[in-house]
């Protein structure tokens, strides 16, 4: 009997960790298993081990695992499991068992010239909920780039004095003036990019026009990153609409379709909806922003145990994103204090791992403890997700652990005052961070309480159960 043959496809929405964690853990399960996967990687940077039309057509079966767009319409007729990169990452096996079983269903492909998949992502991936949090979250990996290059220029502008970009200040400097307005510029586009993307994600290329309009309109009316991904949604669907509408037009008019009348239309409904709702869309954005900066100073304690809860509960899932968007557009609006504890409390769980692995050795076997060894790398450049194995073995009793520690980092930061007006970098922008000193001081004591407390757990449960760590 030949081997099985699989082919997969992995993407988070940041393209850094996710991605490549759940190409590992398939890989894993599949030589566990006796069976061959090739996996293509969905990176920030690009895709990687790109399948060939062969590799699809000679698959038994294909594995996504994805909460992004990667081109699903290609594996039209084969054996499909559509799921979230995490369950890629905690269910490698079971997935992979499903193709061996034949319990995969066969993925129905587009069926319009938009290449949208209308194989009911409900059957597939766990429902409506699912599906638009993939288009959100194609929209956010899209962003991040601009927000994050866009941001960290902004705040190197900073080093030369926080008005050294203003002309009729004292500080001016004409080097800074220029980091200032390249790092605005791509930063300015962060608002607009995620709107196109999210409209792209569910109407592809015809959508992407249409978001990109709402988006600049949801963001010159000051209805901020709120504004934008209704503006993306508003966008897809009325795409959506209209080619249910022409959809009965000879096909010698596709091209007539959609380089004139998607556009066209597209973008006079989308503009006129957002016209009518960015009003109301700016209120509740302004209201939000006034509430948590507000909350900021009157009850730092409260702020950062929710920050540190929301950044540790699924480092780098969509509550983790929820808490990270809302510090980069408070940047956008001048507010630095909001993002330090964010900050903080996402790169405290690699950090926590990391000291357990060295202050507990004898509890962590190998493996473990060089992944621990590279959390350090991990944390201190703000990338959470190097935590994510060490929770998953058991999250009911280490995420809670991990959130204590991000929540001490992140009221000890809220508390000390300290301001961050980078979006990304961990330690690497610690330059431009106002108390950076404080603020490294409140990552440690958050990162040693959650280490030990992780270690001793560690420690306990190996005593119980009369562990021997190799």
């Amino acid at each position: 009997m030949s081997k099985v043959k699989i082919v997969a496809a992995t993407g988070c929405p940041t393209g850094i960790a996710h991605t490549f964690m759940a190409e590992e853990s398939l890989k894993k399960a599949a030589k566990k298993l006796g069976v061959d996967i090739k996996v293509e990687t969905h990176g920030q940077v690009g895709i990687d081990h790109k399948l060939t039309k062969q590799d699809i057509q000679d698959a038994d079966g294909v594995i996504i695992a994805a909460d992004k767009d990667v081109d699903a319409n290609r594996f039209k007729g084969k054996p499909t499991v559509d799921v979230s990169v995490s369950r890629g990452i905690k269910e490698a096996e079971d997935l992979i068992q499903q193709i061996i079983d034949g319990k995969a269903r066969p993925y129905k492909g587009q069926s319009n010239e938009s290449g949208r998949d209308e194989s009911t992502e409900e059957e597939s991936s766990g429902g409506i909920g699912r599906a638009i949090y993939k288009h959100l979250m194609n929209g956010v990996s899209h962003m991040l780039p601009f927000v994050v290059g866009g941001g960290v220029l902004i705040a190197v502008s900073f080093l030369f004095g926080i008005h050294s970009a203003e002309p009729d200040h004292e500080s001016y400097n004409q080097f800074a003036e220029l980091l200032n307005n390249i790092g605005g510029v791509a930063f300015g586009l962060m608002v607009p990019v995620l709107a196109a993307f999210i409209a792209q994600s569910i109407a592809q290329r015809p959508g992407l026009v249409a978001g990109f309009v709402g988006g600049m309109i949801a963001d010159t009316g000051g209805s901020g990153f709120l504004g934008g991904i209704v503006a993306g949604f508003i966008a897809g669907y009325i795409i959506l609409l209209l080619m249910k509408v022409f959809e009965g037009l000879p096909k010698t008019l596709d091209g007539l379709k959609a380089i004139f009348i998607y556009p066209l239309l597209g973008i006079f409904l989308t503009g006129a909806a957002m016209y009518i709702i960015v009003g109301p869309m700016t209120t509740i954005n302004e209201g939000m922003m006034n509430f948590l900066s507000n909350f900021q100073g009157s009850n730092p304690i409260l702020l950062g145990l929710i920050v540190g809860c929301m950044s540790a509960l699924d480092m780098g899932g969509p509550v983790n994103k929820a808490a990270y968007l809302t510090g980069t557009a408070l940047l956008s609006d001048g507010n630095f204090y909001f993002m330090a504890g964010v900050s903080a409390a996402c790169i405290a769980p690699p950090l926590i791992t990391a000291f357990a692995t060295v202050f507990f050795k004898k509890h962590f076997n190998e493996q473990e403890k060089n992944a621990g060894y590279v959390n350090f790398i991990l944390g201190s450049t703000h990338i959470t997700e190097g935590a994510i194995p060490f929770a998953a073995k058991n999250p009911l009793v280490v995420i809670p652990i991990l959130m204590v520690g991000s929540s001490i980092s992140a009221i000890l930061t809220y508390l000390f005052g300290v301001q961050v007006p980078a979006p990304h970098g961990g330690f690497l922008v610690l330059p431009v961070v106002t108390h950076g000193f404080l603020w490294v001081l409140a990552i440690l004591i958050g990162s040693l309480v959650g280490g030990f407390l992780f270690g001793i757990y560690k420690k306990r449960y190996d005593e119980k159960n009369k562990v021997g760590v190799e």
